[in-house]
């Protein structure tokens, strides 16, 4: 099992779960990344954080944080 922070530039990944709990859970879900949703890692900063994705086609930007939370296969 990866989290997104693992995931290389350029690859789509789908999300099997989030962890995490309360409201940084729920910012999550209202970015639209929710179980079964496809996720393309666009850019990562230097030192990681934010990495940016496309989600539903949008263009998102996640802290490391955050990403850590995403479980991913």
């Amino acid at each position: 099992m990866k989290t997104l922070k693992e995931i290389a530039c350029g690859q789509t990944v789908k999300v099997t779960k989030l962890t995490g709990e309360g409201a940084v859970k729920r910012r999550i879900m209202d970015m639209g990344i929710t179980k079964g949703v496809d996720v393309f890692v666009r850019k990562v900063a230097p030192l990681g954080d934010p990495i940016e994705v496309t989600v539903r086609g949008y263009e998102l930007s996640l802290r490391k944080a955050d990403a850590e939370m995403i479980l991913v296969e």
